[in-house]
């Protein structure tokens, strides 16, 4: 058995950068520290930092006032950060820099006369935030039928914004169709498709373009960008699975596979891919690591913990 592993895989600048402010705040403050909705979503990292006393949280209602809350890597909406203010919370915001990105866009295309489309999913966090931005500003658009029943001129001045963790395939069909219909659609200069995602995604093409049988995605099921590398793999029809660790791994996958892929999602912690190796090389596996390309994308911690930053 041939075990491909992907690089790059795991976590990305932004969850490093959350999971830091989490682990000083633990150090610097006193308990209970509060985090609104996870931090990443990982169900290892949540448990985790559960274990150490981080209490989650899906309202702000359930933090005492005047208590210390975190917000999560996905982003918050202004009704969030208002209704943070009004409770007197003491807020460490740990929002990926990327999704700060989408967001200050919203407000820059609007100003500039645009309507908002938004590639994504309704049920994410990331895309409650964003939509958050401009309330009743902003259309959804989940699928290729939202296309046909978004309700503008065909002439109308369109900015067509992405959630980060999409599959770019996918987005890449959907904006075709809606830049199709509306000749004054745009997107902004620089993709809104996070860095990381991206890689990883290409890292599982080049899995296949190897000619594995599987591919193991370490990673959670509400991990949106865990679960866009197994939609690439299967829309070449490469057998793969998410699972949250090694724990996961139905033998009867392995039974026929003599090359297996292994990657994560950028909120996948690296022993759980450590894990899912030790198994596979118990079954007579050999390990060969399949380099795309190197990152060094480093995110700065908030101005409140920047001096407590953690040597790496």
């Amino acid at each position: 058995m041939n075990i491909l592993l992907a690089r790059p895989r795991g976590f990305c600048a932004g969850v490093v950068r959350a999971i830091d402010i989490v682990e000083i705040a633990l150090q610097k403050f006193p308990a209970p520290i509060y985090v609104r909705k996870e931090i990443v979503h990982n169900r290892a990292v949540v448990e985790g930092f559960k274990v150490r006393g981080v209490i989650f949280i899906d309202h702000l209602d359930e933090a005492p006032a005047k208590s210390l809350v975190i917000f999560s890597a996905h982003g918050v909406s202004p009704e969030v950060r208002r209704r943070a203010d009004e409770r007197g919370l003491r807020v460490i915001d740990a929002t990926c820099p990327l999704v700060t990105k989408v967001h200050l866009e919203v407000h820059r295309f609007l100003r500039e006369g645009y309507d908002l489309l938004l590639v994504g999913h309704r049920s994410h966090d990331e895309v409650e935030g964003t939509l958050g931005e401009a309330p009743g500003h902003i259309h959804l658009v989940e699928t290729m039928e939202d296309v046909l029943k978004l309700p503008f001129p065909l002439d109308k001045k369109l900015m067509i914004l992405t959630q980060t963790t999409l599959s770019l395939d996918e987005t890449r069909d959907i904006i075709a169709a809606i830049k199709n219909r509306f000749k004054n659609a745009a997107t902004p200069p620089k993709d809104d498709i996070c860095y990381a995602t991206q890689n990883r995604q290409d890292a599982v093409k080049e899995l296949v373009r190897r000619e594995i049988d599987l591919l193991l995605v370490v990673g959670s099921q509400n991990s949106s960008n865990s679960q866009r590398l197994v939609d690439v793999a299967r829309q070449t029809g490469c057998a793969a699975h998410l699972i949250d660790g090694a724990g996961e791994i139905n033998p009867a996958w392995l039974a026929d596979a003599q090359r297996i892929g292994v990657t994560a999602g950028a909120s996948a912690p690296e022993h759980l891919v450590a894990d899912v190796i030790r198994v596979l090389e118990a079954r007579g596996g050999t390990v060969e690591e399949v380099h795309v390309r190197d990152e060094d994308v480093h995110f700065s911690l908030p101005k409140e913990l920047a001096d407590a930053a953690p040597v790496r």
